[in-house]
């Protein structure tokens, strides 16, 4: 049947057939639907053919009830879907049904989202070893050279809303006034039994619990568990302040953690210190769009070809204390892919430095290079481009600041931005990493950590493309 429609009157030009109720002969495969380079192919085929799969079969050993879909395909749609910029479970269930790449790579199936949501939460211990498998095949097509590496953070939005959260100067009165309206509904229902006791009998049960009552002991709950953790914070920040205070006076470690302790226990939260009821686990941050709930990201990234080496989230909002675990899960995740080397020199930013984080890069094989900010009034930071070694009995910031007004500091620190803000970018923009869907820190750590794996894969397929590595 062709449609009644007809072009708009005096338009001369002719156009191609449109027929919307035309009847068509289909290909009999989605695979003659792909294109021979799409995205969708390239996954499938790391995948199939690359990723020791072992750990993800692992979980289903001792699972019963109905065969659930094959984790090859699962897989295979999550990491399509994060390197595209599909992160909603929901969505990844509506492309199934109209994008041609998930419908090949689902076989024409349509996993529901709670589904797709249940295996992406499921698999999120296995994400370490898929990142190091990833990593190992990146290094063997040569785009990871371990010259320059850049260290850097990255603020990411927590699911969590602004909204539904609290602050402690609000915690101990409203569970004062918690207490008090328990202890009257706790009152008024044994009156009420009394009473229904002496009217009926005592056969009644009497111990259900009215839905008011409920209600409060639950939020009452929450609010502890709210204060505490406030409470936890500020001795570990003013613990770590403390242990950091006593370093730069050049303490022992005895004293130092002596100091630590006391400051813990002697800290107090701010009021308006605030914790959230939606994530309990996200913290108040400094983003590109205000303060909002989100996670600290961390990234190390290698110099040629981009490829990130290490990743891990943090509930900390300064970067200062991450210096220590991300050096190390570097090395780590090198050795565990197979690398068995250190980077030449690892970048990173004011953020980073303070007086252990500069006593720590001493001990490391790989030369550090982190910006010492402003120079303090008692401090000698020599001005311009200098030569040789570090004056003799210069503190660690001043011997640093010597280091990186040398020519080849210069040269080597002027290249971290370049290294590592445009992973970032890309991360943020072409796979929608700003926004994380999972709550807690280990979702948000999962996520990042898928993420960056593809990223990774990204680039090892556009190296292939491009013919950086031989196809």
């Amino acid at each position: 049947m062709v449609s009644s429609r007809v072009a708009p009157a005096g338009a001369g030009k002719t156009f191609r057939g449109y027929d919307q109720q035309q009847q068509f002969l289909l290909p009999p495969s989605l695979d003659d639907w792909l294109d021979e380079d799409d995205e969708a192919r390239f996954v499938s085929e790391v995948v199939d053919d690359v990723l020791d799969l072992s750990g993800v079969y692992a979980s289903y050993e001792s699972a019963a009830g109905a065969p659930p879909y094959d984790p090859r395909m699962m897989l295979k749609l999550l990491l399509f879907a994060y390197s595209t910029g599909v992160t909603s479970s929901r969505e990844v269930e509506r492309r199934c049904k109209r994008d041609i790449g998930f419908r090949w790579l689902s076989g024409n199936q349509a996993p529901d989202y709670r589904s797709l949501a249940r295996f992406r939460r499921r698999h999120l211990g296995v994400l370490p070893g898929l990142f190091a498998q990833v990593l190992q095949v990146c290094a063997q097509a040569g785009l990871v050279r371990l010259g320059r590496v850049a260290l850097d953070g990255t603020k990411l939005h927590a699911n969590a809303s602004k909204h539904k959260a609290i602050s402690y100067d609000r915690i101990v009165p409203k569970i004062d006034q918690l207490h008090a309206e328990v202890d009257a509904l706790l009152a008024e229902a044994e009156a009420v039994d009394q009473a229904e006791d002496d009217e009926h009998g005592p056969e009644r049960r009497g111990d259900e619990i009215p839905a008011e009552l409920a209600r409060r002991e639950t939020r009452l709950a929450k609010l502890r568990a709210a204060k505490e953790q406030i409470e936890a914070d500020a001795a570990e920040k003013a613990a770590a302040a403390a242990r950091e205070k006593a370093e730069a006076a050049g303490k022992p470690a005895e004293q130092a953690e002596q100091a630590a302790v006391d400051a813990a226990g002697n800290a107090k939260p701010k009021p308006k210190a605030q914790r959230n009821f939606t994530d309990p686990e996200a913290r108040i941050m400094k983003t590109n769009h205000g303060f909002d709930y989100a996670f600290n990201a961390q990234a190390a990234v290698d110099e040629d070809h981009q490829i990130v080496l290490a990743a891990q989230v943090t509930q900390q909002a300064t970067d200062v204390q991450q210096f220590v675990p991300m050096t190390e899960q570097t090395v780590s995740i090198l050795t565990v892919a197979g690398i068995g080397q250190s980077p030449q020199t690892v970048l990173a930013d004011a953020g980073y430095c303070s007086e252990s984080n500069l006593a720590a890069a001493g001990k490391l094989a790989s030369q550090v290079l982190i910006a010492t900010g402003r120079q303090d009034h008692d401090e000698r930071f020599p001005q311009g481009m200098v030569e040789g070694p570090p004056p003799e009995g210069a503190s660690r910031r001043e011997q640093m600041a010597h280091t990186l007004r040398t020519a080849q500091g210069h040269a080597d620190y002027a290249r971290r931005k370049a290294i590592v803000e445009p992973v970032f970018g890309q991360i943020k923009t072409r796979q929608n990493a700003g926004q994380l869907r999972l709550r807690g820190l280990a979702g948000a750590q999962g996520e990042w950590l898928l993420h960056a794996l593809c990223h990774n894969l990204r680039k090892l397929r556009n190296a292939t493309t491009i013919g950086i590595v031989p196809a």
